[in-house]
């Protein structure tokens, strides 16, 4: 196989929308609790100085104070909000939001109470209420900025794993295609020696080695998109592949299938795996039909495809890469969560495949 793999490129996500969160609850209940409590709690509004009427009024005019002054923090902070980033510049995120919410809110407090004295009680405002109010109302505007700034970075931090987990989706599911796409190369020039090889030996034979070849192809064509196909499927195709060698190499290679048929509607693998290792074996080993014939024995064990091959390591050029096994490795990785493992022992070269149950 080749060793190296392009990556199709990942599409990047759309720019995200500002941040909004369904406080509606949550203004309609604290609004009207600091238009009342604020009030009470600085001795602005008294129910001993005050007829039931004047009471009703008094506090639907602090009401919306807190209204005007809530709802204008939450716009600042809501469109400051893209300015500074928390991680990036922390110190200077607390000074902007401090001086804008300072900014604001002491002013428009001012100035509404101060209305309020000339609007109800027709005289100069009480300059050491007003200034207790105006205190009590930064603080709580100060706290309540704390709270949705939290509830941002939190939402904040659910977003960028959110967005972590797709990358890494589309980075795997990237890598696996590229996987997937060099499966092609690789049998289209091993079946293209091999067909050359007959033509000019064995004339007879690559007819039917040509036939076979598009049987062979065409399961490739058809299943190399997909992650996963039956047992059954796999080892037909494997059969079908296995025929392709018998029509080159006669009876130095066998098969040895001891999988019972029982099993092959209730088992998947991912497709093209078997032949991988068949080819693998192919490669690496000399055999030949009298001596010493290069078997390949699959059994089904404990929910897993055991294939082995009998072991008369060839002398190659140069060493193996391994990249055959070690893409199979990650394409099981990829589409099943398991490993395969290999075993090597002096006279049988063994590879354990997952296999996910049906059911």
């Amino acid at each position: 196989m080749p060793t190296n793999s392009t990556i199709p490129p990942i599409e990047k996500s759309p720019p995200q929308r500002r941040q909004q969160v369904n406080d509606i609850g949550f203004r309609v209940i604290l609004i009207p609790f600091f238009g009342i409590a604020i009030p009470l709690l600085t001795g602005m509004i008294s129910g001993q100085h005050f007829t039931a009427t004047q009471l009703k009024v008094s506090f639907l005019y602090t009401i919306f104070i807190a209204f005007v002054i809530w709802e204008g923090n939450r716009y600042l902070l809501f469109s400051m909000r893209s300015y500074v980033d928390w991680h990036k510049k922390p110190v200077r995120k607390i000074f902007v939001l401090l001086f804008g919410i300072s900014f604001y809110t002491v002013p428009v407090s001012i100035l509404l109470l101060a209305g309020w004295y000339r609007l109800f009680l027709h005289s100069s405002p009480n300059w050491q209420v007003v200034t207790s109010a105006t205190l009590i109302m930064m603080i709580c505007v100060i706290f309540i900025t704390h709270v949705y700034e939290t509830v941002f970075l939190v939402k904040q931090s659910e977003n960028e794993m959110l967005r972590a987990e797709q990358f890494e989706r589309a980075r795997a599911e990237a890598a696996l295609e590229a996987l997937k796409n060099q499966i092609d190369p690789h049998f289209i020039f091993n079946s293209l020696n091999t067909l050359s090889y007959l033509i000019e030996e064995q004339p007879a034979r690559a007819r039917q080695f040509n036939d076979t070849l598009a049987d062979v192809y065409r399961y490739i064509l058809q299943n190399k998109a997909k992650d996963l196909v039956l047992l059954r499927e796999e080892i037909k195709f494997l059969e079908d592949y296995f025929s392709l060698l018998k029509i080159r190499f006669e009876d130095a290679v066998q098969l040895q299938l001891e999988v019972d048929p029982i099993w092959y509607d209730q088992f998947l693998v991912p497709p093209i795996s078997l032949q991988v290792l068949m080819e693998n074996a192919i490669k690496h080993n000399d055999f030949d039909a009298d001596a010493s014939p290069l078997v390949l024995r699959i059994e089904l064990k404990n929910n897993s495809l055991v294939v082995c091959n009998t072991i008369r390591k060839k002398q190659l050029r140069k060493p193996s890469s391994q990249i055959g096994l070690r893409n199979l490795d990650e394409r099981y990785k990829f589409t099943t969560g398991k490993s395969i493992s290999i075993a090597a022992s002096n006279d049988q070269f063994c590879v354990v495949l997952p296999v996910l149950n049906i059911e």
